[in-house]
């Protein structure tokens, strides 16, 4: 196998399991035009998150990284009619191109896109006392996964599902002598779901139009 059969595969789901959508082919190519990085999820991986989102029956989620909002689109699109999701961005231009596209979704009264390096305002959630979230989406630098996990358990209510996108680095997971900030973080991550005594965790190798790569996927217990 290699990433043209990785792709014609992807295409092939996408075509068979999600339908076209003006809103979220909007924000790839609002994103695109704005220079933002194509590091989003890909189609079929959004569905995923959007499915994990209804199987839990999440009315709050939390999600870290929001880029131009098209993962946002696809979990908000999961809450039901009341829920509510809080998107973490640090960087203001990438936040601004967010916020229009998520307009345009129709979901500017479900989403709120929170400006800020993400440990200062998981912090600001957890002085606020905000209502907890029953997920949560990490999918930002990876360096700081560590810090990301354990200010967002205090922000979690017993059953919330934790998923941590981007965890195989194509691979470089498996490079135990490497000195990659991303990797070492990564692998702090990985320590802390193994020894967490309220989670229980796993991860899946994945490939597809996004390459080789995979998620983490933990639940909190009580």
């Amino acid at each position: 196998m290699d990433q043209q059969q990785w792709d014609l595969l992807d295409t092939y789901f996408c075509n068979q399991l999600v339908p076209a959508d003006e809103a979220l082919e909007a924000t790839l190519r609002s994103s695109a035009d704005a220079g933002l990085p194509s590091i989003n999820v890909a189609p079929n991986q959004g569905k995923f998150l959007q499915l994990l989102a209804r199987i839990r029956g999440a009315r709050r989620i939390l999600e870290i990284g929001t880029l131009g909002g098209y993962s946002s689109i696809w979990l908000a699109r999961g809450l039901p009619s009341g829920g509510s999701l809080v998107t973490l961005e640090a960087n203001p231009d990438y936040a601004a191109v967010a916020r229009r596209n998520i307009a345009f979704a129709g979901l500017s009264e479900t989403v709120s896109v929170v400006v800020g390096p993400a440990v200062e305002t998981l912090a600001q959630l957890i002085d606020n006392k905000v209502e907890p979230f029953d997920m949560v989406f990490i999918d930002a630098d990876k360096k700081t996964y560590p810090d990301y996990l354990q200010l967002s358990l205090e922000l979690c209510r017993p059953g919330a599902i934790i998923i941590g996108d981007n965890v195989i680095r194509k691979g470089r997971m498996a490079d135990f002598a490497s000195t990659d900030p991303d990797v070492l973080g990564l692998r702090k991550y990985f320590e802390l779901l193994g020894t967490h005594p309220k989670l229980d965790s796993t991860a899946v190798q994945t490939v597809g139009a996004k390459g080789w790569d995979g998620f983490s996927i933990s639940i909190l217990s009580a």
